[in-house]
């Protein structure tokens, strides 16, 4: 069971369902997550972002993808499902959206991530 804290983000390392496949060239983030990315480990900052090809982690939510990814013109669309705060929502469609600034994520609801830099 996946429990995410404000406090002390983490993300689980878990096999992909049967259908996601790696898609993305390496992962996106800002510091606190590209830190994440290299050594598992958490600093607890209240703003952390994570994008790979598990899911897109925060400080408050794990959004796990749950397809493969499908190409657009300017990025993917893939479906996910998001934990936030213990409460699971359901399976919808993100939108990654890709810039010479990095990716930008976008919810069914409009809420908007990003630009994600590429982890160096």
């Amino acid at each position: 069971m996946r429990k995410l804290s404000l406090a002390l983000p983490f993300c689980l390392f878990a096999p992909l369902s049967a259908e996601a496949a790696q898609f993305l060239d390496g992962a996106y983030g800002n510091k606190e997550g590209c830190i994440y990315a290299k050594t598992g480990e958490s600093s607890g900052a209240d703003v952390f972002f994570l994008l790979n090809d598990e899911g897109v982690t925060t400080a408050a939510s794990f959004c796990e993808f749950k397809s493969a990814a499908t190409k657009t013109s300017s990025g993917f669309t893939i479906k996910a499902q998001c934990d936030a705060e213990g409460e699971v929502g359901p399976v919808h469609t993100m939108t990654l959206t890709k810039s010479a600034k990095g990716y930008t994520i976008t919810a069914r609801d409009g809420t908007k991530w990003g630009p994600l830099p590429k982890c160096k």
